[in-house]
């Protein structure tokens, strides 16, 4: 099967997976379910091409196919900023704060996440995979430490806001920030597009990139500030998301059957928004809310990501 029937299989089943979300059950209701739908059918959209190009561009730059954004503590980043904007602000601060200063705010965080980790951690774990995966996963998890100890100071009201962010949902989205984060997007999107060949002499790795005359530090920057950009966008938008990244990449690959990056993005992008799609609908149609969209897709992906951990010790 080449390219492009896969494309067109996979555009054609997301056109079915958005029409059943938007009217199963909805009484052909254009008035307000129908509207409310379409906000959480844009952000599905918006944060899967987020996590999808993020996850694809990070695995090529580190040169490894296990890493993702959130195992090396992004999205941790987040929720600890979220807490301490909660602890010393308190939920009225927060709102006069306003969603949008937030969200620059937590993307100039994300920035600076980048900055270190390219300055620090990546050129003394180049060689090491296994290393970078273990600095990942304990960075991780210190900043979850500190997360869940500032919980214990903050009121019980405040501790249900922040629980509320640390959940993948479609539903925290409102138009004008969905407006911001699709016009930041597009940019990313836009820079992304006129770097495609070099991201694909990068995937050949630092040596050989640099044999090519590619400027290997300098757009390792540049993809390290777009990854950042791309996973406060869809942090903001529908919450940590953990290992999905992982899952996505690598069956972005599999069905990609191509090293191209301008083949294996548009699939990983169209790969996660059935996923979040099917996902959403077991929620509502099936489970009745009795489980949520995180719970789903965590586990799913947390089986798989572990699995390819051990596939790739085994063989290595």
């Amino acid at each position: 099967m080449n390219t492009t029937v896969k494309i067109w299989i996979t555009s054609i089943l997301i056109l079915v997976l958005a029409l059943t979300f938007l009217l199963i059950g909805s009484g052909l209701d254009f008035d307000y379910l129908i509207p409310k739908r379409l906000l959480r059918l844009t952000t599905i959209v918006l944060g899967s091409i987020c996590l999808a190009f993020s996850a694809i561009l990070f695995q090529t730059i580190v040169g490894n196919r296990i890493l993702a954004p959130s195992v090396m503590g992004y999205e941790a980043v987040y929720l600890l900023w979220q807490v301490l904007l909660l602890s010393i602000l308190g939920a009225h601060g927060l709102a006069m704060l306003s969603v949008n200063g937030n969200f620059l705010i937590s993307i100039a965080l994300m920035l600076v996440y980048s900055w270190a980790l390219h300055y620090w951690l990546l050129p003394r774990c180049k060689n090491d995979v296994y290393m970078l995966l273990l600095f990942g996963l304990v960075l991780t998890m210190v900043l979850g430490t500190a997360t869940q100890y500032i919980q214990l100071s903050i009121s019980p009201g405040e501790f249900s806001i922040f629980q509320g962010l640390s959940y993948t949902s479609f539903n925290r989205s409102n138009p004008e920030t969905l407006l911001y984060g699709v016009l930041t997007v597009a940019v990313v999107l836009w820079i992304g597009r006129k770097t495609l060949p070099v991201l694909d002499v990068l995937s050949l790795g630092r040596e050989q990139s640099m044999s090519l005359g590619v400027n290997h530090p300098q757009y390792v920057r540049l993809y390290l500030a777009l990854i950042a950009i791309l996973v406060a966008v869809s942090t903001s938008l529908i919450g940590p998301t953990a290992f999905m990244g992982v899952f996505i990449a690598n069956i972005a690959y599999a069905l990609a059957g191509s090293n191209k990056h301008k083949v294996i993005l548009p699939i990983g992008c169209a790969v996660s928004i059935i996923i979040f799609l099917v996902a959403q609908l077991f929620v509502e149609h099936v489970f009745n809310y009795k489980t949520s969209v995180s719970i789903l897709v965590n586990l799913v992906c947390g089986i798989y990501f572990l699995t390819l951990i051990a596939r790739t010790r085994g063989t290595s």
